[in-house]
């Protein structure tokens, strides 16, 4: 094991100089966004093509960090929508520290006037990508705020999901109950009341009642929800299926 005393041996400074190298905006040739006035049913009803994974004609092969993004965002798109794609392309400027002027409220836009269709036409991956866009850039205090708690959510389940594949066991498995041990948890938090305790409700429910007070971000956040809701590999799925072992245990189920 390591002997620095540390995670971030840095602290908060080297946090956030790699935070703040991945911002770096794209540099722009010819090419720019849509404009906000865009006619979002025509992207609608197009098709990204193969072609657009390709050079197009003038664009230098070096000297614009955005065309080579662009591309890589299209090969995800090919057979998809025009509209569903520019949501992506769109997200990947405001991950950035500055970007064409249009991006955030372009975003918005889309979400406000095409949720039904971005819903249908992306995968999971980049309805979560959506939804943590919010954070930074919603239109409202709420928006930012069920943002913000979402990213916080996902992006944690992402780290510790994928620390659990270490375990050598299938996400729909919970852990035995024989298995814990006994150790303190970090922070001097209390440990978790597998028989009676509210945490998990206390995580989803108040963003999700939040969410729905705001129709510019409440249909992309209860999608997502109900998603949570019904994956059976989840943290929370596991902790039911745990409950229900301990209570049988018991004798009380």
């Amino acid at each position: 094991m390591s002997s620095d005393p540390l995670t971030y041996s840095d602290g908060l400074i080297g946090l956030s100089e790699r935070y703040n190298v991945r911002r770096k905006p794209f540099v722009f040739y010819k090419e720019d966004l849509p404009p906000l006035g865009v006619d979002l049913e025509a992207l609608k009803a197009r098709i990204v093509p193969d072609t657009a994974t390709a050079w197009k004609e003038g664009e230098p092969m070096k000297g614009s960090s955005w065309a080579t993004k662009r591309r890589a965002i299209a090969e995800e798109f090919v057979g998809n929508t025009e509209l569903a794609y520019l949501n992506a392309m769109l997200i990947a400027n405001l991950r950035k520290k500055d970007g064409p002027t249009q991006a955030a409220p372009l975003f918005l836009r889309l979400w406000q006037e095409q949720h039904e269709h971005l819903i249908d036409a992306l995968d999971m991956r980049w309805k979560v990508s959506s939804i943590m866009t919010f954070a930074d850039h919603g239109a409202t205090d709420v928006q930012r705020q069920v943002g913000q708690a979402l990213r916080m959510l996902f992006g944690m389940m992402k780290l510790y999901e994928f620390e659990r594949l270490y375990s050598g066991l299938d996400p729909k498995v919970p852990f035995e109950l024989a298995n814990r041990i006994r150790a303190n948890l970090p922070m001097q938090m209390d440990k978790f009341a597998l028989n009676k305790g509210g945490l998990d409700v206390n995580i989803i429910a108040p963003v999700w009642e939040l969410a729905l007070t705001d129709m510019g971000i409440a249909p992309l956040a209860n999608h997502l929800m109900e998603e949570l809701n019904a994956d059976p590999g989840t943290v929370f799925r596991r902790i039911k299926h745990m409950r229900k072992a301990r209570m049988k245990l018991k004798g009380l189920a």
